[in-house]
C-alpha cells in the first residue's frame, strides 16, 4: 500500500494535467501530440483552436422549441475565405428595410406629400423622382399640390406617372400645377393598398431570390477551395438565412394588413 501511494505522487501531476487536458471541451482547444526524447513520454502542447460557429439545421428547427437541436459546425476562418457570410446576411436585411421604406412612403391611408417622393417619372433625360422636378406642398388635408414651374416640359410625364402609381390618386391639372386630390379612405381603397402591400411584398422577395442566387453562384466557384461537404453546409446555412428573411418579409406585409384593414 505504501509503495502504491509513492508511485502515485510521483504521477499525480503529469495524471492531473492529461486528465484536464482530456476533458477540455474541443472547441477551446485542439491537442496536438509531438514525439520526443525526454524520459521516454509524449508531450501535449495545446493551441487554441480555430473559433466554430454553430448553424441549426432545417431538421432541428422542425422539432420545436425546447428540444435539443442538432447544429452544424462551421469553421469560421474557413467560410470567410470562401464567402462572407456577414455581407450576405446584410444583403438579406436590406431587402427588408427596402421593404419596410416602401410600405411607410407608399402604402399608407393618410397621404402627405412626402408620399409622392418615391414616384419615378419618365423624361427625356431620364427617370427622375417627382420631388426633383417638382415642388411638393400640402395645400390642405384633402390636396396636394405639385408646381412644375421649373420643368414644365415634363408635366405630362409627372400626371402620368402619378396615375400610374398604385396609390389611386386621380391628378388635375392647371398650366403647369398639378393638383392631387386625397381619396377618402373608403373599404376599397383599404383593400387597393392591401393588394398594392402584397405586390411589393413579392418584389422583395424576388429581389432576395437575386442575393441568395448570387450568393451560390459565388459557392460554386469556390468548390475548389474547399470539400463537399464544407460547401453543402455553407449552402444550406444561406439557405436558413433566406427563409427567415421570406419569414420577415411576410411578418411585417401581415402587420401592414392588419393596420390598413383595421
Amino acid at each position: 500500500m505504501a509503495l502504491g501511494l509513492r508511485c502515485f505522487r510521483l504521477v499525480h501531476p503529469a495524471f492531473c494535467n492529461s486528465l484536464a487536458a482530456l476533458t477540455r471541451p474541443v472547441s477551446e482547444v485542439t491537442l496536438k501530440t509531438v514525439s520526443g526524447r525526454q524520459n521516454d513520454h509524449g508531450q501535449y502542447l495545446a493551441y487554441p483552436a480555430v473559433p466554430i460557429r454553430h448553424f441549426a439545421t432545417k431538421k432541428a428547427k422542425a422539432k420545436g422549441k425546447g428540444q435539443s437541436q442538432t447544429r452544424m459546425n462551421l469553421n469560421t476562418t474557413l467560410v470567410e475565405d470562401i464567402i462572407s457570410l456577414e455581407e450576405v446576411d446584410e444583403e438579406m436585411k436590406s431587402v427588408i428595410e427596402a421593404l419596410k421604406d416602401n410600405f411607410n412612403k407608399t402604402v399608407n391611408i393618410r397621404t402627405s406629400p412626402g408620399s409622392l417622393d418615391h414616384i419615378t417619372v419618365v423624361t427625356a433625360d431620364g427617370k427622375l423622382a417627382l420631388n426633383q422636378i417638382g415642388q411638393i406642398s400640402m395645400k390642405s388635408p384633402q390636396l396636394i399640390l405639385v408646381n412644375m414651374a421649373s420643368f414644365p416640359e415634363c408635366t405630362a410625364a409627372a400626371i402620368k406617372a402619378i396615375r400610374e402609381s398604385g396609390m389611386n390618386l386621380n391628378p388635375e391639372v392647371e398650366g403647369t400645377l398639378i393638383r392631387v386630390p386625397i381619396p377618402k379612405v373608403t373599404r376599397e381603397h383599404r383593400e387597393m393598398l392591401v393588394k398594392l402591400a402584397k405586390q411589393n411584398t413579392n418584389k422583395a422577395k424576388d429581389s432576395l431570390r437575386k442575393v441568395r442566387t448570387n450568393a451560390m453562384n459565388k459557392l460554386k466557384k469556390s468548390k475548389d477551395k474547399a470539400s463537399e461537404d464544407t460547401i453543402r453546409l455553407i449552402e444550406k446555412q444561406i439557405s436558413q438565412m433566406a427563409d427567415y428573411t421570406v419569414a420577415e418579409l411576410d411578418r411585417h406585409l401581415a402587420v401592414k394588413t392588419k393596420e390598413l384593414l383595421g
